[in-house]
């Protein structure tokens, strides 16, 4: 009975209370939608009763005053407001007890809070609500300030009798003029507050740098026409026959600064975008603690219209001299007079996926659990205290998944002390795991990462729109995810140039290789770029497969764009290292030493396409499950993907393979020599993680896209963007709904061994042996085709005797090998042996 009590007890306990129910009541995304619903329809209702008030307030004004809402409830029809007697009692409150017209701001106030319940906007509710309420009552004072003549000859009060309580008070205080300039003074605090323009603009006005601007104006058109006038006094005197002698000019005037009103508000916006971070004050008297929570990154808005570059001027020459070059042997092609060429004329309709094709998570909501943070300090420094070990200070930054306490020691502690306790503060934290930076690159602390309790995440959405991706200028821009101080995290591809992912199972790789290819679509056109995807598990890129006539490259005689076959990919990756050859020899014959100067040079028409040249795309080749190609093809593979990494980042070709099995007969050394950039999820054991980064680190991570990265020595903490199936789906749907090629991106046929006239063994007649005519008389004579019968008669080795048989087997003297018989003599007698010699010779 007694144990039987004693599990009632622990279930009841692990119930949820009343206030935990009620918050994912709440929190629940269709409570959430409703309730904005409501919202909306509610702040819709009042709209139109607000609005009927100006034609119907005067007829309903002597209904509806001194009469209970019950009586004009029984009365229906009596009033002529559109939204009947409630729509007009509550209009008639607003408009005339209240706040007069500015009780439009609280509809304003309202719609906001619908759309942001029902994720149609993200806004920030308590800026929104201080605007509206300070434009409230500003408004009723500023309208009952303005029509405070004529306030008892209407029916309708545009401020209010808050309003012109408040204006009379005022005008009876500090006089009309007095009322006037605070008006003013609290409306520009408004602007000031609301808008970063604000400022700029004043300071514009304020400073007449507009009437500067135009005098500089005249007075520069002023000298142009003197200067005008001068030229044409000289040109006369010079036909004159007057020698002019010219003056040395005065002293450059120094043009005084003007205030540029756009340039301004543009750096206040740099200004603004710099301010990332917003620091939480403290809830204990620990002055030591300091938690920062990191702001996202700004939205990027596409802008209407791009400024086009002005095109220079031709320089006046003298007609007078002329330059004669005499051309050599090699004729220069230039067609720049027919414009530039456009690799995007064939598919000139084509758009890139909208951004609403990604789901949004609402994650603006999120809210830091400061008893978490001043918990973790806390043991933290019990922790480090029990061993011995004091420290100055704690600093928390708040990221997505991960919270980074940066520790200062006090002066004399040892950094492999604290290093050493890592599981110790683990255990102490029951965390996950945690992972001990020490020291920080680039600072005087002592980094521990500690997961969160309830981590965000990082969907493809929010690091897609981001304006630092959006106005990216890398060739190929690949956002990854958000780093642990929650910024977005970019690489571009040509500067890897290659990439090595690897992890254990279900850590995130397939999702970070979607992520990679969705990086890359959003921001590259089909004539810019192809895919090479490499798929032996036949499900990961299948997604893809319709994008074949957009993105994707192939042989001629492929059936499928995404290579599944293991004996394909041998042949796919050898015709990606022909294709490699042959755009050197391109490079070469123009000059360039690179895809982006070749390019340049080709769009610009100083390459004759005629001579083979033609714009060239990037190719991306992708290869997930590496270590089963390796176990299917060995060298086979390796071969072609070390030549690829060793030579092809000039010619635009970069590689990214994905493997689960990070082991040392996987990834070699000849792989990890040409694959400078890692991505490492989560691995198991640490000799995993030394395998992927040369260092320990992947065997801390939390899981579910955690990665760390590392290129150039630089190893940094991501929370990998999440993208569901769905939303690849929706991609691809998107551009294979859109005109593509006729065909795919065809690469060059690849003849692999015995394709050819002349295989890899075959023996070259017209370089025989010196002892040949001597060995074939031997052998016809003896009847016997035995190459130790060779070795013996001449004297000389084993591998000369056997190369000399192989050539008369070549010319017909001897048959085939037959194992340990000795081989047939196809020639009888000397007379046809020394016709057969003659007609070698």
């Amino acid at each position: 009975m007694a144990k039987k009590a004693t599990t009632t007890k622990q279930n009841s306990n692990n119930e949820p209370g009343k206030f935990a129910l009620m918050k994912m009541f709440f929190t629940n995304e269709r409570t959430r939608f409703i309730t904005g619903l409501v919202i909306a329809i509610i702040t819709i209702y009042i709209g139109l009763a607000l609005i009927s008030f100006f034609f119907t307030g005067g007829a309903d004004q002597s209904k509806i005053e001194n009469v209970p809402l019950a009586d004009l409830l029984t009365n229906r029809g009596s009033v002529e407001n559109w939204t009947g007697v409630r729509g007009a009692v509550l209009a008639d409150l607003l408009m005339n007890r209240w706040f007069g017209i500015s009780s439009f701001m609280i509809l304003f106030f309202l719609g906001s809070v619908g759309a942001k319940l029902m994720n149609l906007r993200r806004v920030s509710l308590l800026k929104r609500f201080l605007f509206c309420a300070a434009m409230l009552v500003w408004g009723s004072m500023f309208f009952a300030f303005v029509f405070i003549s004529g306030y008892e000859d209407t029916f309708i009060y545009l401020g209010g009798q808050h309003g012109y309580y408040l204006s009379e008070m005022m005008i009876t205080n500090v006089g009309i003029p007095g009322t006037i300039l605070l008006l003013a003074g609290v409306f520009l605090i408004i602007a000031i507050f609301s808008s970063k323009r604000t400022i700029p603009f004043l300071q514009s006005v304020l400073s007449f740098g507009w009437l500067k601007n135009r005098l500089k104006r005249e007075k520069a058109e002023g000298m142009d026409d003197a200067e005008e006038v001068v030229e044409n006094k000289e040109d006369e005197e010079k036909a004159s026959g007057r020698t002019v002698v010219e003056q040395p000019d005065e002293k450059p005037e120094t043009v005084d600064f003007v205030f540029d009103t756009e340039r301004e508000m543009e750096t206040a916006r740099h200004e603004e975008k710099k301010q990332k971070t917003e620091t939480y004050s403290n809830i204990s008297n620990d002055d030591t603690f300091e938690v920062t929570v990191p702001q996202e990154e700004d939205v990027y808005d596409a802008p209407n219209a791009e400024n086009q570059p002005d095109e220079p001027e031709d320089l006046p020459g003298d007609p007078r001299f002329t330059v004669e070059v005499p051309t050599g042997d090699d004729e220069v092609y230039d067609a720049s007079a027919l414009g530039d060429y456009d690799p995007k004329l064939d598919l000139s309709s084509f758009r890139n996926p909208p951004i609403e094709l990604l789901k949004k998570y609402d994650v603006s909501d999120h809210q830091v659990d400061m008893e978490e943070q001043m918990a973790n300090q806390k043991r933290i420094k019990q922790t480090l205290e029990s061993f011995g070990i004091s420290i100055a200070s704690i600093k928390a930054t708040v990221g997505p998944t991960i919270t980074l306490y940066e520790v200062i020691p006090d002066t004399g502690v040892r950094i492999s002390k604290i290093k050493n306790l890592e599981d110790d503060i683990a255990l102490n934290l029951s965390a996950l795991g945690i992972r001990i930076i020490a020291p920080m690159p680039g600072k005087g602390t002592i980094g521990i990462e500690v997961p969160n309790k309830d981590p965000q995440i990082v969907s493809m959405q929010s690091v897609v729109a981001s304006r630092k991706f959006q106005e990216s200028k890398y060739d190929l821009p690949v956002v990854l995810g958000k780093t642990i101080t929650n910024e977005i995290f970019m690489f571009d591809l040509c500067k890897m140039p290659h990439l090595l992912v690897a992890g254990a199972t279900g850590q995130g790789k397939s999702v970070g290789l979607n992520a990679v290819i969705t990086s890359l679509l959003y921001r590259k056109h089909p004539s810019e770029l192809k895919f090479v995807l490499v798929d032996p598990k036949m499900v990961e890129f299948g997604i893809y497969s319709d994008l074949e006539r957009h993105y994707l490259a192939k042989l001629p005689d492929a059936d499928k764009a995404v290579i599944t076959d293991c004996t394909k990919v041998i042949m796919t990756l050898n015709s990606v290292c022909k294709e490699m050859d042959d755009r050197y020899e391109l490079l070469m014959k123009a000059h360039v030493r690179n895809i982006k100067e070749y390019n340049t040079k080709f769009v610009s028409r100083h390459l004759n396409p005629e001579k083979g040249h033609k714009f060239m795309p990037f190719i991306v080749v992708i290869i997930d499950e590496f270590g089963d190609l390796i176990m299917q093809a060995g060298k086979e593979i390796e071969t072609p993907i070390a030549r690829i990494a060793q030579k092809a980042r000039a010619v635009g070709i970069h590689m990214i393979i994905a493997t689960q099995r990070p082991s040392t007969n996987i990834i070699t050394g000849i792989i990890k020599a040409n694959f400078p950039a890692r991505m490492a999820f989560r691995v198991m054991q640490m000799v995993d993680s030394r395998t992927i980064l040369d260092a320990p680190g992947a065997n801390q991570l939390i899981g579910r896209g955690d990665l760390l990265f590392s290129q150039g020595g630089d190893t940094n903490r991501v929370q990998c963007a999440f993208v569901d199936t769905p939303e690849v789906e929706q991609i691809v749907n998107y551009i294979s709904g859109q005109v593509g090629y006729a065909t795919a991106f065809l690469l060059p046929e690849y003849v692999g061994e015995g394709g050819d006239d002349k295989a890899p063994g075959s023996v070259d007649l017209s370089d025989r042996d010196p002892l040949f005519d001597e060995a074939a008389r031997l052998i016809v004579i003896q009847q016997q085709g035995s190459t130790s019968l060779i070795q013996r008669k001449f004297a000389i080795g084993y591998n000369r005797a056997g190369r000399l048989m192989d050539q008369l087997e070549a010319a017909g003297i001897v048959g085939p090998f037959e194992g340990s018989k000795a081989r047939q003599v196809l020639i009888q007698d000397e007379y046809n042996l020394e016709q057969l010699l003659n007609s070698l010779k």
